[in-house]
């Protein structure tokens, strides 16, 4: 099988992509510059290697891969000296990303994702990869229709590259919307095969605990009380396991080459408040849930429509919502007992 390649490999939705290529006995190469994510040692065990080829690991601003990559580039990378391969299939995860609080208190450190995404294609029109997964966002929807009364299930034509549009989320939102309109470029223009997915709340117990899955799962492992939320905890997401994700990228690569979206999502909204209670329920307590109103928000409810996903790629998620909860309970416990 061709080699395949994860940008942003060592973060929490490419440590899940990478692991389960390994299982497929795939070649990977990984870039990551570990601002957000976690060296391989930390991650890739005995148990993953076994009888998988080789992982190479770029320690480097993935932008800087791109441009030292190509034929004929200089190169300050170790590892870019005898070149690369010929990738298959091309998993682009690379963002400056992070909880609310990064979305909205750092929104021009965010907006380098523009120039990662920028870099990247232009370096896919010259590499030529044979199939491109472009993870982009349900960020990209606009907000006026993820309002309190106004809040509907997002269906993809929601969102226009080509004439009217609404505002997105904030400068990652942005990213994600000139992402998928590079896709489309590239897809139509360069010929090159290329599929966008709408990941909604992808949540996991190896998630960072800047995202509210994990924070308020590790809260009721400790058995706080109160048991804070932030803001009303009325606003609500459509909340959906990682592996349901990787499942749904792997499907979209399959069946989408035109540079199209999908959206990654389950269809159902749960506020934080049925959040905090479910990981309530599952430590046995009975704490008073209070809301942090100061805290950032974002949109008040954000839900996807998945109707295309379920005719299209054949996908709906396998974890029910209480399920994957009690999975990230677990890992919370374990690593509150680990110190």
């Amino acid at each position: 099988m061709s080699t395949a390649l994860v940008t942003g490999g060592c973060g929490f939705v490419g440590r899940h992509v990478v692991l389960r290529l390994l299982q497929q006995e795939r070649e990977v190469w990984i870039v990551d510059d570990l601002s957000t994510g976690k060296h391989p040692d930390l991650w890739l065990r005995k148990e993953h290697l076994r009888g998988a080829p080789p992982v190479t690991f770029i320690l480097a601003d993935v932008r800087a891969f791109f441009r030292e990559a190509l034929p004929g580039a200089s190169s300050s990378i170790s590892q870019l000296q005898d070149g690369v391969p010929d990738f298959g299939d091309v998993f682009h995860l690379a963002a400056v990303v992070g909880g609310r609080a990064k979305i909205e208190g750092d929104p021009v450190t965010v907006a380098q994702d523009l120039a990662i995404d920028a870099d990247f294609f232009a370096w896919a029109c010259k590499a030529r990869p044979e199939r491109i997964l472009y993870a982009s966002s349900s960020a990209a929807y606009p907000v006026d229709l993820q309002q309190d009364g106004n809040a509907l299930p997002l269906k993809e034509e929601f969102l226009q590259l080509e004439g009217q549009m609404g505002q997105p989320d904030m400068t990652y939102g942005w990213s994600k919307v000139t992402g998928e309109y590079l896709a489309r470029i590239v897809a139509r223009h360069y010929g090159l095969s290329v599929a966008c997915v709408r990941p909604f709340s992808g949540y996991g117990g190896d998630q960072d605990d800047s995202y509210p899955i994990p924070a308020i799962a590790a809260r009721a492992a400790r058995r706080e009380d109160p048991l804070h939320i932030w803001g009303s905890g009325e606003q609500g997401r459509d909340f959906v396991d990682i592996e349901d994700c990787v499942d749904a990228m792997s499907a979209a690569l399959e069946r989408i080459s035109d540079g199209s979206a999908v959206n990654i999502g389950s269809g159902k909204l749960t506020t934080f408040k049925e959040v905090a209670q479910i990981f309530a329920d599952l430590a046995g307590y009975r704490p008073q849930i209070v809301p942090l109103v100061d805290k950032p928000v974002g949109v008040h409810a954000r839900y996807a429509d998945t109707t295309k996903a379920k005719a299209l790629l054949d996908w709906h998620p396998k974890v029910g919502l209480r399920e994957g909860f009690r999975r990230v309970y677990g890992q919370a416990l374990e690593r509150i007992k680990n110190g």
